[in-house]
């Protein structure tokens, strides 16, 4: 079996990163961006699709780790029947070619330790070619090499299908690692192997506390809130600002099953979350980044916009199946590249209006080519708005009329009319307006069900969705209305174990599936806190949220899901919307007069502070 999803911890150079588990093994790692092929896979299968142990020789997992506060420096320790040992682990910020530095120290007496080497390529499939060149081992196949070097002595166990490295530390002496990725053309091996560890991590933990610094929340959460941000940093393609919606993929829902999907691009529905959580958090630089991003990726015609697109802003994302790579725990088929681009989700357009229209009123500029956009995606919304579609959750079967994507249309409609109103733009304006109106009067008639006292999944099915606890955060009502406060009330239905699932049995899947059958969505659990916050159930709000921080890992970490029955993590992780709702609900229950409860005041931080 393999470990557990919440055993692994995450470190990154913000173009793309790994996943370490507690028993020192790095079993994810794709080269050289996110969405490059694995190298290290065994995440995905067995040690043989790929990992890379450093760890004592005895074996186990460690005693006890966590992130260098502020940073995503991760220290592991192992404290043996001979001695203690720590290894570092990091990610320097890339400044060349992307590396992974492990530094082993000796804490007490001597400890035997192995760094144990399996390097797959193409999707933890290919065994590369291996040889010395001079100081340090070499590992290509095709248009990728590796490189292994230590700055200490090392002794090669002389393992065919490995590289296996055994050394000794005492106490007070240490060894470093450092494993970098170049184009195979290459002759030497590059310069990050040359850099002192030492300087390595001083850096590393230099770079990621100035950024934490600049975080304005300060209230009674503030080390989950950092630990979120800095993950959603972690996540983020520093040379365009795309934000991946994990980096990991074919982690399942359903422990067995086959909704088993690539998360390692970019959702426009991230995008208004996001840059709303950036600039609250006072990330103003980040926000427009993932403007940029945004407003490259989303030129030319609005018939053709995507639900997602690559970290570059690509349109082509493929989806392939890997078959000899088992899946985690048999969970298959394995999945690369995503057929969601193609999904028709009018849900999206609103998602869009509104991360521009935050934007604008964050004072980052908006040049004339936006605002044609905003024209061009208004235009076609007004064709076709009354369409059914795939809905948030990208439904199976027929096309119908989901009441979220429908609200967002409002959303699209009302936002693009408050711009063109900031902006003196009001050429259309009488056209939204008249759209956004009767948009409104449509979900309230149709997507309201009275016999349930709550709006629904879509016109005419009497299926709750928890995507209906966004109404009062969009602005759709207030949540001081009598149907917002009712539909908050009849959401306790999809509650199981304390915390909410998508929607419940006869929704947008068949009965079997994974919504059915599996965890409930960390980012659902955290709309209802902030919806309860919202209609003033304060203790139940408290509770709730305080719940979801409770379920994160040893190191601060939230996957997409959580099973209350076997109390384990499910899907792709960490996962960015988990995170990025943690931020936007601890500062809404901030905002509103909140206080940590003593409980959550005494656990120990995954920051690193207790």
């Amino acid at each position: 079996m393999n470990a557990p999803i919440e055993d692994y911890a995450l470190i990154s150079d913000l173009e793309t990163a790994a996943l370490v588990g507690r028993d020192g093994s790095v079993d994810w790692l794709c080269l050289p961006r996110f969405d490059s092929p694995a190298c290290l896979a065994a995440l995905l299968g067995t040690e043989d699709n790929g990992r890379w142990r450093v760890a004592p020789v005895s074996g186990g997992v460690c005693t006890r780790r966590s992130y260098r506060a502020d940073t995503l420096v991760l220290e592991s320790v192992w404290e043996t029947a001979t001695g203690a040992v720590r290894v570092t682990d990091l990610m320097p910020p890339r400044a060349g070619v992307p590396c992974i530095v492990r530094l082993v120290e000796g804490l007490t007496g001597t400890v035997d330790v192995r760094s144990d080497l399996r390097l797959r390529f193409h999707q933890g499939r290919v065994v590369p070619w291996v040889r010395e060149v001079g100081h340090c081992t070499v590992a290509v196949a095709g248009p990728d090499a590796v490189w292994l070097g230590g700055d200490g002595h090392v002794r090669d166990r002389g393992d065919p299908d490995a590289t296996v490295w055994d050394f000794t530390v005492s106490a007070g002496r240490h060894l470093a690692l450092t494993l970098g990725w170049t184009p195979s053309r290459r002759p030497a091996p590059p310069t990050p192997l040359y850099v002192p560890a030492e300087t390595a991590v001083k850096e590393t933990v230099d770079f990621w506390r100035r950024w934490a610094a600049q975080c304005r929340y300060q209230g009674p959460w503030r080390d989950a809130v950092v630990r979120s941000l800095i993950t959603l940093k972690a996540l983020t393609y520093a040379p365009t600002g795309g934000i991946v919606a994990a980096p990991t993929t074919s982690l399942p829902g359903r422990i067995g099953g086959e909704s088993n999907w690539d998360y390692r691009f970019c959702w426009l529905r991230d995008s208004t979350r996001a840059l709303s959580c950036l600039l609250r958090s006072g990330y103003r630089d980040e926000a427009t980044a993932w403007l940029g991003w945004l407003v490259r990726a989303l030129a030319g015609d609005p018939a053709d916009l995507q639900t997602v697109y690559g970290v570059k802003g690509q349109r082509l994302l493929p989806e392939t199946e890997a078959p000899w790579l088992p899946g985690y725990d048999g969970s298959r088929p394995v999945r690369f590249g995503t057929s969601a681009a193609g999904c028709f989700q009018l849900d999206v357009y609103g998602e869009v209006m509104d991360t521009l229209w935050l934007s604008l009123r964050a004072g980052i500029p908006m040049p004339a080519h936006v605002w044609d956009l905003v024209e061009s995606l208004m235009g076609f919304l007004l064709r076709h708005w009354r369409e059914p579609d795939q809905g948030l959750w990208q439904a199976e079967g027929p096309r119908r009329q989901f009441v979220h994507s429908k609200v967002m249309t409002w959303v699209a409609a009302d936002r693009a009319t408050r711009m063109g109103e900031l902006l003196g733009r009001n050429g259309a304006s009488g056209e939204w307006r008249a759209m956004r109106d009767e948009v409104h009067q449509q979900v309230c008639r149709q997507g309201w069900d009275p016999a349930r006292r709550s709006f629904v999944q879509s016109y005419g099915a009497p299926v709750l969705d928890a995507s209906a606890l966004l109404i009062p955060r969009v602005g759709f009502l207030p949540a001081r209305d009598e149907r917002v406060r009712s539909t908050v009330r009849a959401m306790g239905d999809l509650q199981s174990g304390g915390f909410v699932r998508r929607f419940a049995k006869g929704g947008s899947w068949p009965a079997g599936d994974d919504d059915t059958d599996g965890g409930t969505f960390v980012s659902c659990s955290l709309w209802y806190a902030d919806a309860l916050a919202a209609t003033g159930h304060r203790r139940e709000a408290r509770e709730a949220f305080e719940r979801v921080l409770a379920i994160r890992n040893d190191v601060g970490l939230l996957a997409e899901q959580w099973d209350p029955d076997t109390g384990r993590q499910l899907g792709n992780a960490p996962k960015a919307l988990s995170h990025i709702a943690l931020v936007e609900t601890a500062v809404g229950l901030t905002q509103q007069g909140f206080h940590a409860s003593r409980a959550s005041r005494g656990r120990g931080g995954p920051n690193g502070r207790s």
